[in-house]
């Protein structure tokens, strides 16, 4: 399902403190890598917190939504809540956003760090059933989302 590998992703973040883009440059990488080793994902990115919402920041896949306020949607809810939600049908999911229609199962890892909410990692499939509770991308996603916000000190 996966060929993630925690230092792997650590190795390829790591480097280059000090530099202006530091924050786009690590999460545009950490996007690309996660989207390149878990199976049947159609979109994987970042939604990043401020005042409220969440904007758009590096992701693969299809066009996004630019801004999600807290609480609505899943990644809304996730970052809310503190909490990773997997949504095995997102048709089913109360007030569930459409960024894209043809997705149909999601994971989202909220990302809170030393100062506080940071934002969401948001992985979509277009198959229904794709992330379950208790399933390795959980895991998986909560430790990347950890390794990001230590390469970031955030």
């Amino acid at each position: 399902m996966t060929d993630y590998d925690h230092e792997a992703l650590s190795s390829l973040l790591s480097g280059g403190e000090g530099e202006p883009f530091r924050l786009l440059t690590v999460l545009s990488n950490a996007s690309a890598y996660l989207f390149d080793v878990l199976s049947d994902v159609s979109w994987v990115g970042f939604y990043l917190y401020q005042d409220g919402f969440l904007y758009l920041g590096p992701f693969q896949g299809k066009t996004a939504c630019v801004r999600i306020p807290l609480g609505k949607g899943v990644c809304g809810t996730a970052a809310e809540e503190r909490k990773t939600i997997i949504v095995p049908d997102v048709h089913r999911f109360p007030g569930h956003i459409a960024c894209d229609s043809t997705s149909k199962s999601e994971i989202v890892v909220p990302m809170v760090g030393k100062k506080g909410l940071f934002g969401v990692l948001d992985v979509d499939s277009r198959t229904e059933g794709r992330f379950r509770e208790g399933g390795k991308e959980g895991v998986v996603l909560e430790d990347a989302a950890k390794v990001i916000l230590s390469v970031l000190d955030a």
